[in-house]
C-alpha cells in the first residue's frame, strides 16, 4: 500500500508538472489558440490533482503521518521538474538545483525509513 501511495503522489505531481510545462511551451510557440491550450492542460492537471488527492488520502492512512506524504510530494517535484525542464526547454539545472535535488532525495529517504 505504501508503494502505491508514493506512486499516486508521483504520478499526480508528474501529470501536473507536465501540464504546466506543455502549457508554457505551447503558449510560447502559439501554434494553437490560448484557450484551447489552457483547456487541454486544465483537464490534464485535474487528473493529476485526482491522483494527488488519492495519494494524500491513502497515504495518511498507510503512514499515519502527513509529513511523509508531504516529503514524497516535494521529492517527486524535485525529481520530475528538472527532467521535464530539460526535455521541454533544453535547459540544464543550475548547481544550486542539483544540490537541492540531492538534499530532497536524502530527505525523502530519511522520512520513509527513520
Amino acid at each position: 500500500m505504501k508503494i502505491a501511495v508514493i506512486a499516486f503522489v508521483f504520478i499526480g505531481e508528474a501529470l501536473s508538472i507536465y501540464a504546466e510545462m506543455v502549457g508554457a511551451r505551447s503558449h510560447s510557440v502559439a501554434a494553437q489558440p490560448v484557450l484551447q491550450i489552457f483547456l487541454k492542460m486544465f483537464l490534464l492537471i485535474t487528473i493529476g490533482g485526482g491522483f494527488l488527492i488519492a495519494g494524500y488520502m491513502f497515504g495518511f492512512s498507510a503512514f499515519k503521518n502527513i509529513w511523509i506524504i508531504s516529503v514524497a510530494s516535494i521529492t517527486s517535484v524535485l525529481i520530475v521538474e528538472p527532467v521535464m525542464a530539460y526535455a521541454f526547454f533544453q535547459q540544464m539545472p543550475t548547481r544550486g538545483a542539483i544540490v537541492g535535488f540531492i538534499l530532497g532525495v536524502a530527505g525523502f529517504i530519511s522520512a520513509i525509513w527513520f
